[in-house]
């Protein structure tokens, strides 16, 4: 691993490690954090009461460039990796799946955005 990947992958790490404090501070309990599946990694799965909360984490400059960076494809390979938790953990049956982005700038409050995306891989934000 490159000089430069290892410290991408260590700033990644940072970030979720602020992000699930940051859902653990508003109440929500994390049920799991760099989550492997056949389909990819989940960053953190989150629970608040009856809603299961698929928490992609972003560390950029700009709140923009957070939610630029999660594209299409990634999108599906969350929700295809959501399917692969689900099915593992029968026990979350029945519980709304919602899918995050917190966004972690640089000496600012994580930005968490809620419903970020929908199901069917759209983005549910406009910033065009």
């Amino acid at each position: 691993m490159t000089r430069n990947r290892q410290r991408a992958e260590a700033k990644g790490r940072r970030a979720e490690f602020w992000a699930a404090l940051w859902l653990t501070i508003k109440g929500y309990r994390i049920l799991a954090m760099r989550e492997k599946t056949r389909s990819g990694e989940l960053d953190i799965v989150a629970r608040k009461s009856n809603i299961l909360a698929i928490v992609e984490v972003k560390a950029r400059d700009t709140l923009e460039a957070g939610i630029n960076a999660l594209t299409w494809h990634q999108q599906q390979r969350i929700i295809r990796g959501t399917a692969s938790y689900t099915g593992r953990n029968r026990r979350l049956a029945g519980l709304a799946i919602r899918y995050d982005i917190i966004v972690i700038r640089p000496w600012k409050w994580p930005h968490h955005i809620r419903q970020a995306f929908l199901l069917e891989g759209r983005s549910s934000l406009d910033f065009n």
